[in-house]
């Protein structure tokens, strides 16, 4: 078997990889419940106490179902379960706060919302198991109910790069314009579980999708496979790709009609396993060749939560940097220490292509936005 093994330098940028996981997938299905969970309890508490009371909602695993597709329409035989852990603040002196109701509510319309052939009351079973914060980081949190700035809850750091990459990009078009909802309107047997993996081999670039089909649409395998090719072709043409190949569902085999056909448009419901922090981080991709950092930033608290805020930062410097015209390319790294105020970190490291500026101004540059982190937590939960 012939297999591509290419060597090269530290500096080499023929070579390139990277991932983005679909919204129907089952690793982004947990990040985006337990983000949403947190904004709807950032939400409850600005409007009950003024403030954003501590909470952590950063933990869920999904275990898939079992179900039994057929053409023209199969069955869900063993619904999905979806475990939500974390902390939070649930009650603030006489008040009791619903914590566990606003997640499985927010978790249910999320749910309804964007896995359209998902029957969430049927389906799906949700469980909550958000318990009370530790004492010693509510403690830190609630510096900030004071006015004052916020003490780090976690040591750990950050990572962003920007601009992002043709292939990247690429990536990202694919998967958003598959999932669009324009785009369902014309094939409605594309299901929202879509992976898109790209490669970038010199001037070639390579792009293998994993698209789940919904059954229902779906008359035989000739229909089948009619379909997988207009979606190659579809994909081409819109985005205009050239020296690209594209591939769809290369785990099918034919001869043995083993297909990806999916009752609900997600791998959910037949076995394939979600957890918070596997998928895409906050750009929206997974990318071994550029900095990213391994931490979950779904569902944690966007006002004390390192893990969450400096990866957001890290990413919004670094575009900054850039269109400033400071520097061509632009990798930012920053670390904490837990207890420390989140605007002093203990490092910030810039790795830069081109600078064209004095060093001074892009140091001005990251002070200036580093002021401003007290109230990063608007910009991530929009308001």
């Amino acid at each position: 078997m012939a297999i591509n093994i290419v060597i090269g330098d530290l500096v080499d940028k023929n070579i390139e990889m990277a991932e983005r996981k679909g919204i129907g997938h089952p690793d982004t299905i947990c990040d985006y419940v337990t983000e949403q969970i947190s904004i709807e309890l950032s939400k409850y508490y600005l409007k009950e106490f003024g403030a954003i009371m501590h909470h952590n909602v950063d933990k869920a695993l999904l275990i898939g179902g079992q179900s039994k597709p057929a053409y023209k329409g199969g069955k869900i035989i063993k619904p999905i379960s979806l475990i939500i852990a974390g902390r939070g603040t649930h009650q603030v002196r006489d008040k009791i706060i619903p914590v566990e109701e606003i997640a499985v509510e927010t978790a249910k319309k999320w749910l309804r919302k964007n896995i359209r052939h998902l029957d969430v009351s049927r389906d799906v079973q949700i469980t909550s198991k958000i318990r009370p914060g530790s004492t010693d980081l509510v403690e830190l949190f609630n510096r900030f109910g004071k006015g004052e700035i916020p003490l780090a809850n976690d040591t750990s750091f950050g990572a962003g790069f920007y601009p992002t990459t043709f292939l990247q990009d690429s990536i990202i078009k694919i998967e958003e314009l598959l999932n669009a909802q324009s785009t369902k309107n014309i094939f409605p047997f594309i299901g929202e579980d879509i992976k898109v993996m790209g490669v970038k081999d010199h001037s070639k670039n390579y792009f293998t999708i994993a698209i789940a089909m919904i059954d229902k649409y779906i008359a035989d395998l000739n229909d089948y496979v009619s379909k997988i090719k207009q979606l190659k072709e579809f994909v081409l043409t819109t985005l205009l790709l050239t020296d690209t190949t594209i591939y769809i569902n290369t785990a099918d085999n034919y001869l043995h009609e083993s297909i990806y056909l999916t009752v609900t448009g997600t791998s959910a419901e037949s076995g394939d396993d979600g957890q918070v922090g596997r998928g895409n981080r906050i750009n929206g991709l997974i990318t071994p060749y550029y900095p990213m950092s391994l931490e979950a930033t779904a569902g944690k608290n966007p006002v004390s939560h390192i893990g969450k805020i400096y990866n957001y930062f890290a990413m919004d410097l670094s575009r900054a940097i850039v269109k400033n015209n400071f520097a061509d390319e632009a990798l930012v790294f920053i670390v904490s220490q837990i207890g420390k105020p989140i605007n002093e970190p203990q490092l910030m490291h810039f790795k830069l292509k081109n600078i064209r500026v004095d060093k001074e101004q892009i140091e001005d540059l990251a002070k200036e936005k580093l002021i401003g982190l007290n109230k990063y937590w608007k910009r991530i939960i929009n308001v």
